[in-house]
């Protein structure tokens, strides 16, 4: 059953989803749509407990500081922010959107459901979560001429003054002072040199006849209730948590790259034979916009050692440190993974509760 066509104002509530990444007038337009369309509106931010990265420079607090100061101070009280991570498995993601917005409208399994209005803008194919809510009704707004995200982030980072002044007919006034004032914070010098590392890398592919899809592997080690993390030692995400991986090489299977970067990274002391017998699931995470270094696709290849002795371990390659860190302690550390590191583990190891 697809979504209905919104007519008339007869919605309790309405909802905007995106990152916001940052909030430009492109999404005014549809929080303002919205607004009209509702009494009550839930802006649900994506992506919410990343690490910052030049992808993902805002934290989603900032994010609704951003969304809240480009309304009228009158419409402020019917605006509700919430945060929602990222998911492997779209199913819980979508679980997750409808038990947040439930959250903030302060439903109970008593009331009556809410009628709910969802207000977006079919752009491309990262927009096909718009027909993923048969129930709610869908107002699909006109789109406004503005550049995409990506590239404002880009201006930023390059030169933030020049961008500052360039994107003025294309971000709130709000938003325009909130960057001003977050430029001089002290994390955007390090994000700005990231971002300079991920335009040299895509230039390097420039004189490539088609745009580059790369091919990593990435492992998940489980073992006596802890995990095998490594702390990187290069751009991009210096300093991060990430877990062991790297990319494919040209004669070679994703599983032997996967036991080749193990060893490569962390020297994990077990036989090959015993890691291979060890494999309990492998997954493709192809989410097109999962890495800041482009179009990646990782191959997840789950290793679970059972309660042995934990096997030692010696840092190398890209890995400034390899640890063993106990499962319990992962959700604390969720904003401090490169890219969707996290969300690989929450797959295999169920570290966030499902909505309900």
């Amino acid at each position: 059953m697809a979504n209905a066509v919104h007519t008339h104002n007869s919605s309790d509530a309405a909802v905007v989803i995106g990152r916001f990444q940052p909030f430009h007038d492109g999404h005014l337009s549809l929080v303002r749509r919205a607004l009209e369309a509702a009494p009550r509106v839930v802006v649900v931010i994506g992506s919410a407990f990343q690490a910052r990265s030049p992808k993902h420079p805002f934290s989603w607090q900032e994010r609704a500081e951003m969304i809240r100061l480009a309304l009228p101070e009158a419409q402020r009280g019917r605006l509700h922010c919430v945060p929602v991570r990222d998911r492997f498995v779209e199913a819980r993601w979508l679980a997750d959107v409808r038990q947040a917005v439930a959250h903030a409208l302060g439903g109970a399994e008593a009331a009556p459901a809410p009628r709910l209005t969802l207000v977006g803008h079919a752009r491309d194919a990262t927009r096909e979560y718009l027909d993923a809510f048969p129930e709610w009704t869908l107002l699909r707004a006109a789109g406004v001429p503005v550049r995409r995200a990506s590239l404002m982030r880009d201006a930023l980072f390059a030169s933030p003054a020049e961008a500052l002044a360039a994107l003025a007919g294309e971000l709130p006034p709000a938003t325009l002072d909130f960057l001003r004032a977050w430029r001089a914070a002290p994390h955007f010098e390090a994000l700005a040199q990231e971002a300079a590392l991920l335009r040299a890398y895509e230039a390097s592919w420039a004189s490539a006849p088609y745009p580059p899809v790369l091919v990593t592997v990435d492992c998940v080690v489980k073992c006596a209730g802890h995990v095998l993390l490594i702390r990187r030692g290069q751009a991009p995400g210096k300093g991060l948590f990430a877990v062991p991986g790297g990319f494919l090489e040209q004669r070679e299977t994703t599983r032997q790259a996967a036991l080749r970067e193990l060893e490569e990274e962390t020297h994990l002391a077990l036989p090959q034979a015993t890691l291979r017998a060890c494999l309990k699931a492998t997954d493709v995470f192809d989410r097109p916009d999962r890495s800041a270094r482009g179009r990646t696709i990782t191959h997840g290849h789950f290793f679970d050692l059972g309660e042995r002795e934990l096997p030692g371990l010696r840092a190398d390659d890209d890995a400034a440190a390899a640890h063993w860190t106990p499962i319990g302690a992962l959700a604390a550390l969720e904003d401090r993974f490169l890219d969707d590191h996290f969300q690989m583990l929450d797959h295999y190891l169920d570290l966030t509760p499902p909505a309900l």
